[in-house]
C-alpha cells in the first residue's frame, strides 16, 4: 500500500498535487496563454506605445511584489486541479491555472524596463531577439545544466560548436584556440585576468600573490569596465596596481607610450600580469589600436586581454569589421552575446589564443564530479574552466538563431545599429543647443544639451544640468538614456541597442531633452 503521501488516489495529497502541477497538459495551456500574452505585448512596444521605463518608487514596487506572493495564492487552484475527476473538469481548471500564471506575467511586462521600445537608447542592454528566447526556454523547461559533460551532453556540443563559429568569425584558427561561455563579461575578465596572473606568477594559485616581490601590476584602459579593476581586488592584485596606459585623442590606449610603459616595467623588473585593452570602452565606444597594441604586447612578452564583451561583434559587420582587426592576436578575448549579438542575458564568450591556457584558471581536484574512467571527457567537461560548476546552457539562443537566421542576421544588427547612431551624429552636429565631443565608431554616443542660457554657466552648472535633465526624462517614461563623466565634463550618453529605432525617433529624442530642458532651465531659475 502507498503511503497516504504517495497515494495518487487521493485527490488532495500532496503527489497528486505535484503530478498536477507537472502535468505536460497544464504547461501547454499556460505557454499557449502566454504566447497570447507576450505578442500582445511587443505589438504594443514595438510600436512605440507607453513608458520606456514605468519610473516607481523601488520601496512600492517591493511592496507590490511581495504582495503579489503573498496574497495572490492560488494553491486551492492546484487543489482544484488535482481533484479534477473528469477531462473537463481538468481543462477548466488548466485555463484557470493559465489565467491565474497571465496575471502574475501581466505584472512583469507592465513593471519591467521595455528594451524593445524603439525610445530605448540607454545602456548595452539590447532589445533581444523575442525568437532566441524560445531556444532559451528550451534549456530552462528541461533544466539543462552543465559541469560536465554527462549533464548536459547537448548543451555541451552547442556551447563548442558556437564557440568555434564565433571564434572563427573573430579570428581565431580554432583547431589551436579554445574558449568557453560564462555568466556575463565581469565574470569572464575575471577568469581571462585569472588565467593571464597563474601564466605571470609561477605557483601563485598554491602560494598566493604574496610571494610576488615586487607586487604585479596590470595595465589598463583608462576607461576599462569597472570590472576590470574589480577583478584585479578579488585576484589579490590589488586596485593600487592598476596602472592606465595612455590614451590619445580618441581615447584609445597609444601604442608607442604603452610600449615604453611596458619596457619600463621590465628594466625595473617588476611583474606584468597583464595588459587590458578594450574593444570597445564603455563610455564612447572607443576601439583600441589592437594590432599595434598586441606588438607592444609581444615586444615584452607580456599577456594581452581584451574586453570586446560589446564590440566583438564587429566582426560580423564586413563593414566594421576592421574595428576589430588584430583581436586573433591577443591571449585572451571576451565577447558577450548578450550585448551585440542580440541575445537574452546572460551568454559571455571568452577566448584563449593559445588552447593549452584553457586549463590554467583552475587547479583543483573533485572526485565526486569529474570521472577518472573516461579521462577524454574532461575536454569537454565545462567545470574544469569556469568559475560555475552548475552552469545554464546559455549558448543555445545564440546556436538557435545563427541555425534558423545564419550570420546575415547578426552583420544586419550590427551595420542598423552603428548606422542609427551616424544618424544621431548628423543631428547633433546640425544642432545649435547641442554638443557631440567625439565622434561615433559604433552605437555608442555621447554629447551635451546647452540651451543658450546654459552657455554662460560654470561648468559644475552645466554639469548638474546634463544629470537633472536626464532624470527629467527618464521618470518621464518619454525616453531612456544615461549619463557618463569624462575629465570633469557630464555628458548625456546613448547606446542604439534596439535595431527599430528610426531616424523620427532619434528626432524625437532631441525635441523631447529640449522641452524637457526648458523646464527645467524655469524652474533652476526660480
Amino acid at each position: 500500500m502507498p503511503s497516504p503521501l504517495e497515494d495518487p488516489s487521493a485527490a488532495a495529497s500532496p503527489y497528486a498535487r505535484i503530478a498536477a502541477a507537472y502535468a505536460p497538459e497544464t504547461l501547454q495551456t499556460a505557454a499557449t496563454h502566454m504566447a497570447a500574452l507576450l505578442a500582445a505585448h511587443f505589438r504594443h512596444v514595438q510600436g512605440g506605445e507607453g513608458p520606456v521605463l514605468p519610473w516607481n518608487d523601488p520601496e512600492q514596487l517591493v511592496l507590490s511584489a511581495r504582495r503579489l506572493m503573498l496574497q495572490g495564492d492560488h494553491s486551492d487552484l492546484l487543489n482544484d486541479l488535482a481533484g479534477a475527476t473528469d477531462a473537463a473538469a481538468a481543462r477548466q481548471t488548466q485555463d484557470q491555472v493559465a489565467c491565474a500564471v497571465g496575471q502574475l506575467a501581466a505584472a512583469v511586462l507592465a513593471h519591467g524596463h521595455q528594451l524593445h521600445h524603439p525610445h530605448y537608447v540607454g545602456h548595452q542592454v539590447p532589445a533581444s531577439l523575442p525568437l532566441a528566447a524560445l531556444f532559451d526556454f528550451l534549456g530552462a523547461v528541461t533544466n539543462q545544466g552543465m559541469a560536465i559533460y554527462e549533464m548536459g551532453p547537448w548543451a555541451t556540443a552547442v556551447e563548442r560548436a558556437v564557440l568555434d563559429v564565433v571564434g572563427s568569425r573573430l579570428g581565431f584558427d580554432m583547431q589551436g584556440a579554445a574558449g568557453l561561455i560564462t555568466s556575463g563579461a565581469s565574470l569572464a575578465n575575471l577568469t581571462g585576468l585569472l588565467t593571464a596572473r597563474n601564466r605571470c606568477l609561477d605557483g601563485v594559485w598554491k602560494r598566493g600573490v604574496l610571494a610576488a616581490d615586487p607586487a604585479a601590476v596590470v595595465v589598463v584602459h583608462a576607461d576599462a569596465h569597472y570590472s576590470i579593476s574589480r577583478a584585479a581586488g578579488i585576484l589579490g592584485l590589488g586596485t593600487d596596481h592598476i596602472l592606465t596606459a595612455s590614451l590619445d585623442a580618441r581615447r584609445r590606449i597609444d601604442p608607442t607610450r604603452l610600449d615604453e610603459q611596458l619596457g619600463d616595467l621590465r628594466r625595473r623588473g617588476v611583474p606584468i600580469v597583464a595588459v587590458s585593452a578594450a574593444a570597445c570602452t564603455t563610455p564612447i565606444g572607443a576601439f583600441d589600436p589592437l594590432e599595434d597594441v598586441a606588438a607592444a604586447c609581444q615586444r615584452h612578452d607580456v599577456w594581452l586581454h581584451v574586453d570586446a564583451a560589446h564590440g566583438g561583434a564587429a566582426c560580423m559587420s564586413r563593414q566594421h569589421r576592421h574595428l576589430v582587426r588584430g583581436l586573433e592576436q591577443a591571449d585572451s578575448v571576451v565577447c558577450d552575446a548578450h550585448k551585440m549579438f542580440f541575445m537574452p542575458a546572460l551568454c559571455a564568450l571568452l577566448f584563449y589564443r593559445d588552447r593549452s591556457h584553457r586549463f590554467l584558471a583552475f587547479d583543483q581536484h573533485a572526485p565526486y564530479l569529474y570521472d577518472p574512467t573516461a579521462p577524454e571527457l574532461a575536454e569537454f567537461d565545462s567545470g574544469l574552466l569556469t568559475v560555475e560548476c552548475t552552469k545554464r546552457a546559455a549558448a543555445i539562443g545564440l546556436w538557435g538563431t545563427w541555425s534558423l537566421f545564419g550570420p546575415q542576421w547578426f552583420e544586419d544588427l550590427v551595420d542598423v545599429t552603428f548606422e542609427r547612431t551616424r544618424d544621431l551624429y548628423q543631428l547633433l552636429l546640425a544642432a545649435d543647443d547641442f554638443e557631440a565631443p567625439y565622434e561615433p565608431t559604433c552605437n555608442i554616443l555621447v554629447f551635451r544639451h546647452l540651451p543658450p542660457l546654459l552657455r554662460n554657466l560654470d561648468a559644475a552648472a552645466q554639469n548638474r544640468f546634463q544629470l537633472l535633465l536626464r532624470r527629467r526624462v527618464i521618470e518621464s517614461g518619454e525616453f531612456y538614456l544615461v549619463a557618463t563623466t569624462l575629465d570633469g565634463t557630464s555628458l548625456l550618453r546613448t547606446t542604439l541597442m534596439n535595431p527599430l529605432t528610426r531616424p523620427d525617433h532619434l528626432t524625437c529624442l532631441l525635441d523631447t531633452l529640449r522641452r524637457h530642458g526648458q523646464e527645467l532651465v524655469r524652474s533652476l531659475a526660480d
